[in-house]
């Protein structure tokens, strides 16, 4: 017998809602009646046999949001947990497509965003590592060059003339320095190679700001 969750019927009645089926096809197909669900019979516990069913005829059901009301209610929408097997002291390297977004609130990593872990004992506070692509900041930093970045969830703790991976929405991910801009919204994006001009970007595009804090370099 399946134990007495509060609001598990609730939750039968989303998945009807969820899946757009006709309430007379549905509970047939789990079993139940209608009435099941009203009134004081709502508070009833849902048998066994109803769980399975509703679970044999819509597979794509999260089980533990179900029965429990964990998670997500449907198994694609579940977040992977893979990091959790990954020692702190591990530096996530990240291929650029991954690092865009980050500092949003829905930035998640994914275990094909990863192409290595480091393991740097001087790198602390770290929260990923990223490739440098290009040569606008050479001779700082060349293609290739690998630095670690330490995500700043504040703007009003930008250090002036810093190195910074910044995530925008409308030219990417860039590596450049910060400086103050012409106005309160706006910030100087500035290379350390002279070819390249420094050009300004409102805060609003800014989708995530982190600070390059070391860099692991191969000759």
């Amino acid at each position: 017998m399946v134990p007495n969750f509060t609001n598990i019927k609730e939750r039968v009645l989303q998945i009807a809602e969820a899946k757009g089926v006709k309430k007379s096809i549905f509970f047939n197909q789990i079993g139940m009646s209608y009435g099941s669900f009203k009134g004081s019979a709502k508070e009833r516990p849902l048998n066994s046999n109803a769980v399975e069913n509703i679970l044999s005829n819509f597979p794509d059901i999260n089980p533990g949001w179900l029965i429990q009301g964990k998670g997500a209610m449907f198994i694609h929408d579940i977040e992977p947990t893979f990091e959790t097997s990954i020692p702190e002291h591990h530096i996530p390297l990240l291929n650029i497509e991954a690092v865009a977004g980050f500092g949003s609130g829905d930035w998640s990593i994914g275990r094909h965003d990863i192409q290595e872990h480091y393991v740097v004992p001087d790198f602390v506070g770290i929260d990923f590592m990223v490739r440098v692509k290009g040569s606008s900041m050479y001779p700082k930093y060349a293609s290739g060059d690998i630095v670690a970045c330490r995500i700043i969830s504040e703007a009003t703790f930008i250090q002036w003339n810093k190195v910074y991976v910044i995530s925008t929405t409308e030219q990417g991910i860039l590596i450049k320095r910060l400086k103050q801009g012409s106005s309160d919204n706006l910030l100087l994006v500035v290379s350390d190679n002279q070819n390249y001009d420094p050009f300004e970007i409102p805060r609003s595009e800014i989708t995530g700001l982190a600070l390059v804090t070391g860099v692991i370099r191969l000759e």
